[in-house]
This record gives C-alpha cells, sequence and structure tokens, in this order.
C-alpha cells in the first residue's frame, strides 16, 4: 500500500515538474451531430512564457503547426511554417524597429530561399 502511494506522489511530481518547463494551452470543439470532441488549437509556451509552438487541427488531423525560435535577448528570431502533414513549409525572419515591434518579414521557401518581404508600418493616420 505504501508503495502504491508512493507512486502516486513521485506520479504528481514528475507532471509538475515537466509543467514547470512549459505551459501547453489546448482549445477543444465538440461536433454536436456526433459527440466527438477533437483538439481544435495548441499553444505551447516556454518557461519565459514566450510561445513556443503553436498548431491547428480539425477533425481529420493536423492542419498546420508553427513552431518559434528566439534571439539571446528575447526577440522572435524565426518561425518554422509545417503543413498538415508536418512538412516545412516556410521559414520567416523578422526585424524590429527600437520599439520592439516588427519591422520587416522575410519569408523563405523550405530550401532557403528568399521569397518576399512583408513590411510593418505602424500609427498611419
Amino acid at each position: 500500500m505504501n508503495k502504491f502511494i508512493l507512486s502516486i506522489i513521485v506520479a504528481v511530481v514528475c507532471v509538475f515538474a515537466a509543467d514547470a518547463q512549459t505551459r501547453t494551452n489546448r482549445e477543444w470543439i465538440t461536433d454536436l451531430a456526433t459527440n466527438q470532441r477533437f483538439v481544435d488549437h495548441e499553444t505551447v509556451y516556454d518557461d519565459q512564457g514566450r510561445k513556443v509552438e503553436e498548431s491547428e487541427y480539425s477533425m481529420t488531423g493536423l492542419k498546420w503547426r508553427k513552431r518559434f525560435e528566439y534571439s539571446e535577448s528575447g526577440k522572435l528570431s524565426r518561425e518554422l511554417v509545417y503543413d498538415g502533414r508536418n512538412r516545412l513549409n516556410s521559414i520567416r525572419k523578422f526585424e524590429f524597429d527600437t520599439l520592439g515591434r516588427k519591422k520587416k518579414e522575410y519569408i523563405y521557401n523550405p530550401k532557403g530561399v528568399l521569397t518576399r518581404i512583408k513590411e510593418y508600418e505602424y500609427g498611419i493616420k
């Protein structure tokens, strides 16, 4: 009996230790016609509260997934976008202005070839 209680305590401690490193938020949808429940959206945060992964799902499975990487200063540096088959679709790199807002976004194909540049403007009247 004591071994059983100790096993439960160890399992709970392991869960809390893993949760302290990352936090996952999930959004669920229930199809009322079939009463089937499935994950619609999932976001994973690191121990500093930064978004490190985001996924969108349908009843049939993964639609897309994004992985976020940060510089040593904590700014978003790269966003890797994957398709529903978990294949790399695009790579996005970012520049920021002096206020920390996105200034430019460079979009590359999976082979690393620059295909588009997106520029951000703020406070336009």
